[in-house]
């Protein structure tokens, strides 16, 4: 599922899904689809629940089966939308992303899984961890002279971290010190799509 072809997927879906389409060659590359083939039939509203919800699972890198427990679990919410970008957001592969200590949501799922992320103080090896509030990530001890982390070093010291994280670059360790809120300007999925796609 998650192994398909990525500029494949972000044709069909957008180019903000995977990091890899955000570029200006892919850029280029869409602007001449267009120019050529004008004509694309307007898609039902199925369609365009199917394609936002499918947006949603392919960017955070997530199954059917975890995206449809997280939609399940947001709906018992007072605001689903709103709690389902919460519960994709805290996941520990995505917030080490937010961190700036992986390019790709794909690269920080394999620094957890493979030992390399402590939370408060413990190695976490669970991508879909959900971290809170007052929590510290770090990476392990033993990690940290690792290539991964030291070639990296400029890229991490100049990410910008959304504001409910306290990045400290040189230690590499962060603090959770809010919650994710949803921005309808800077989101880049119909959340609401996605929960009249499961209503079906």
């Amino acid at each position: 599922m998650l192994a398909k072809p990525k500029y494949k997927v972000c044709k069909r879906l957008g180019s903000g899904v995977y990091e890899k389409c955000q570029t200006q060659k892919f850029a280029f590359s869409e602007a001449r689809a267009k120019k050529t083939f004008k004509r694309r039939r307007n898609l039902s509203d199925y369609g365009r629940q199917l394609i936002e919800k499918q947006k949603v699972r392919f960017a955070y890198g997530i199954s059917e089966k975890q995206l449809r427990k997280y939609v399940h679990i947001a709906n018992t919410k007072k605001d689903p939308a709103q709690a389902l970008y919460i519960g994709l957001e805290t996941r520990l592969d995505n917030t080490v992303y937010r961190m700036g200590f992986a390019p790709t949501r794909r690269s920080a799922r394999q620094m957890v899984s493979h030992g390399h992320i402590t939370v408060n103080g413990k190695k976490m090896t669970v991508p879909s961890h959900a971290i809170s509030k007052g929590d510290v990530i770090a990476v392990r001890e033993g990690s940290v002279g690792k290539t991964l982390f030291v070639a990296n070093q400029d890229t991490i010291s100049s990410h910008t971290a959304p504001n409910w994280l306290t990045v400290n670059s040189k230690k590499l360790t962060a603090t959770v010190k809010g919650t994710p809120e949803m921005s309808a300007g800077e989101s880049l999925f119909d959340l609401p799509a996605v929960f009249e796609f499961y209503s079906r």
